[in-house]
């Protein structure tokens, strides 16, 4: 990344919000001033957010085994990921976030840790943590803490595909409780669009791993357990190419060119399609325009891009501004909500707003404070 003469490396740096430029201002900050406030907190934990900036604070954590398509990279390598994440809160959200890479591997080491240091944020935002840990480890957290603990790879995610599939469904005019889903990719993003899904309505939902469907047959355990026996009402079994027959829409997140042309042609009319690989979707999207009706990529140079960005920020802000505790269905369909709504009327190439509409942040933020 280019720097500006003389300025230092990377994506953020600290600068305080008052002025010390004396003695008396010196004395305010410090010692002696400080110790007042240090009184009120001990007397009063509340008073915390009166006379420190820990109410608009959070962290952003990985351990490095999942940074963007690269894989385990570790913590130190993913930094600048994380640093990135922190610019973007600020810039959109107005929040303070810090970069925390960890170094351990063991979930109860993790757990521990974040739990200590979170003693001075609001909020943790779990990073590029790979499956099957980050279950555990947001489930740990979540039990452990009383303030919001958010997993972008699953919840933002989630988030984003049901609003983007809201839209996409109006275009063809098919309901949420009638079409037939098939998601590819059963890690910590397709696991929680999954369940996101069943929470909202689809009833008809085909998981797929590396190795196929996902069905009661097989040997699986956790979370791939857990989406064998509440998804694939049909029990369905074979690969990829046998449930996208007929299938109503496609989401995948997985890896790129899975699924090629006969597939797509074999899915039913007016298919909806979305393909979040990184860099390049699971399909070819000009070969996708041939066969589907709405298409969907992460990508920055195509319509409609399903990018988390258009829901983190907004909904770390309405969590802190809410003083909302627990990342639920209910949260996150409501951000997902705001976020399809800013769309009034959805096309082909229009399923999703613009990254940069100057509304979005308020509006999930609303919507979720208020969920």
């Amino acid at each position: 990344m280019a720097t500006e003469p003389n300025a230092r490396p990377g994506k953020i740096e600290v600068h305080p919000i008052v002025t010390v430029d004396d003695h008396d201002s010196l004395s305010r900050v410090y010692t002696p001033g400080v110790a007042e406030d240090v009184e009120r907190v001990a007397d009063d934990a509340d008073a915390v957010t009166e006379v420190t900036g820990i109410g608009n604070r959070i962290l952003v954590v990985t351990d490095g085994s999942a940074i963007l398509g690269l894989g385990d990279v570790g913590p130190k390598a993913g930094l600048p990921v994380m640093e990135g994440k922190s610019v973007l809160f600020k810039t959109l959200a107005g929040i303070d976030a810090w970069p925390l890479p960890l170094a351990s591997r063991d979930v109860e080491d993790l757990a521990h840790t974040i739990r200590d240091v979170a003693v001075g944020v609001s909020g943790v935002n779990i990073e590029d943590v790979a499956a099957p840990r980050c279950f555990e480890l947001v489930e740990r957290l979540q039990a452990e803490l009383d303030i919001p603990v958010f997993h972008d790879d699953q919840h933002g995610t989630a988030v984003v595909v049901l609003a983007a599939l809201r839209n996409a469904l109006r275009v063809v005019d098919k309901d949420m409780d009638e079409v037939s889903v098939v998601v590819s990719g059963a890690g910590a993003a397709g696991s929680a669009i999954t369940r996101l899904l069943l929470d909202r309505g689809v009833r008809r939902i085909v998981v797929c791993d590396s190795q196929g469907v996902l069905h009661s047959g097989r040997d699986l355990d956790g979370e791939k357990a857990w989406l064998a026996e509440h998804t694939n009402p049909d029990g369905v079994d074979g690969d990829l190419g046998d449930c996208l027959a007929g299938a109503d829409v496609f989401i995948g997140v997985s890896a790129p060119e899975l699924v090629d042309g006969d597939m797509l042609e074999s899915m039913a009319d007016d298919a909806v399609v979305s393909g979040l690989a990184n860099p390049d979707p699971e399909f070819d999207p000009d070969e996708a325009h041939r066969h589907a009706a709405v298409i969907g990529t992460g990508r920055s140079d195509l319509p409609n891009q399903i990018n988390n960005v258009l829901a983190f920020p907004g909904i770390f802000r309405g969590l802190l501004d809410g003083g909302v505790r627990r990342v639920d269905s209910a949260v996150l369909a409501a951000a997902a909500d705001a976020i399809a709504a800013l769309v009034e009327e959805p096309g082909p190439e229009s399923i999703v707003p613009d990254l940069f509409d100057d509304r979005l942040v308020d509006r999930v933020a609303a919507a979720v404070a208020g969920a």
